[in-house]
């Protein structure tokens, strides 16, 4: 089997619950990572927030490499 390095993009719709725009934006882009919403309980309560919803809206690969063994991480 071949081992490729893939370059991709995605982009996400989240709708989230804050007290302003700036809260919003601050905490999608801290507390989301690849779909999930990586967040705890403490984080929600401290910061005043709930994501309610993350959908993947744009994937696409735009790269591929084949890598030679002696590249493979």
């Amino acid at each position: 089997m071949k081992t490729y390095q893939v370059t991709l993009t995605k982009s996400y719709v989240v709708t989230v619950d804050a007290e302003t725009s700036d809260d919003a934006k601050r905490v999608c882009e801290f507390y989301t990572g690849n779909i999930d919403d990586i967040s705890t309980k403490y984080d929600r309560i401290k910061e005043n927030f709930e994501i309610e919803n993350i959908e993947c809206t744009v994937n696409e690969t735009y790269e591929y490499v084949e890598l030679e063994n002696n590249e493979r991480n």
